[in-house]
Order: structure tokens, then sequence, then C-alpha cells
């Protein structure tokens, strides 16, 4: 085996360890760089040699699981589909939202990072429809706002869904109030 397929190898082994212990624990938070190498049977420096930091690793495992959940034929179908791009943005962001509270473990361990240290320059699933929904009326500029908002907001909101159901009553678990949210929310953004 050479040595690129040994890598690629190792960081399999870290991205099924690390989802394996989010899985196990309680608080994913607590899930240290140490047992996440244990159990890939790898020294802990190969977390940062292979991602760059923890964070970053348990990013890219929800990462890939997002990915698998927006490759399933739903989320295509509605891609495919020629329904209005707010009423895209509604289906679809709901969709994201119960993944997000679906996988709340790994939306508690990434929020930081995707709040902090995301990449701001990788174009978001979102700016697409944003600017077909404005159709011109709003700069390239605002609707990557527009889009930005729309996922950090909501990250933020699905990771504070208990305090937002103790202090204004909205309960995200509810399939019926979160979709209410999540058209409220799209709708604020994308008038005018």
């Amino acid at each position: 085996m050479n040595k690129d397929d040994k890598l690629q190898l190792t960081k399999e082994r870290l991205l099924e360890a690390t989802f394996q212990l989010m899985e196990e624990m309680e608080d994913p938070l607590q899930v240290t760089s140490r047992e996440i190498a244990a159990r890939a049977g790898t020294k802990p420096s190969m977390i940062n040699y292979c991602f760059g930091s923890r964070e970053d690793l348990i990013y890219s495992v929800f990462m890939k699981e997002y990915l698998g959940f927006m490759n399933e034929k739903k989320i295509q179908d509605l891609i495919d589909s020629d329904i209005a791009p707010i009423d895209l943005l509604k289906e679809i962001h709901f969709l994201v939202a119960s993944c997000l509270i679906k996988n709340y473990k790994f939306t508690k361990a990434i929020t930081g990072y995707i709040l902090f240290k995301r990449d701001l320059g990788k174009e978001s699933f979102s700016f697409r429809y944003v600017m077909e929904h404005f159709g011109g009326r709003k700069t390239e500029e605002e609707c990557k706002l527009i889009a930005y908002e729309l996922s950090t907001m909501m990250q933020l909101i699905i990771y504070r869904k208990d305090d937002i159901k103790k202090d204004f009553g909205i309960d995200l678990d509810d399939p019926v109030q979160l979709r209410r949210y999540v058209d409220m929310r799209i709708d604020l953004l994308l008038q005018g």
C-alpha cells in the first residue's frame, strides 16, 4: 500500500471512529482527540495532520452525513421540480432543519465551527435559489448575505432549540412548529 492509500485509509478510520463516538456519547463535545485516535488505531496527531483539528474532523463527519442526506431522492426531486425558488427554499430548509434536529448531537458539536470558522467564500446551497427568487432586484452580494443568514440563523436556532421552546414557546421538535418557523424566516428574508 502506498503512502496516499495509507493516508486515505487513516482518514476513513478517523471519520468512522468519530461518527461512532459521537453516536455513543451523551455530550458530543466530550469526544476527545485521544478517544478518536484510539478507536481509529492511530496517533492523535493524525487528526491534525489529516483534518487540521478535531473540530474540522467532526465537521467533516457531519458533512459526509449531510451530503448523503442531500443526495436522497426526495431532495433531488425537489431540486428538479419547477416550484418557485422561495417554495423550494422553504422545503429544503425544512428538511435540513429536520436533519439538524434528528442529528442534534452533531448539530451541537459543529455549530461553533459553522458560525465562526466555516469558509464564507464557499457558495451556499441556498444562494442560487435566493438569486432566482430576486431575479436581479438584489445584487449578488446581497443574495450571498441573505443565503448566509438563512443557513447560519437556522444553525443557531436549532442549536438553541431548548431555549427557544422555554423562552418563546416554539417547539422545534414538533414538525408543524418547525415548518411554521422555517417559512416565517424565509418570508422575512426574501420579501422585497
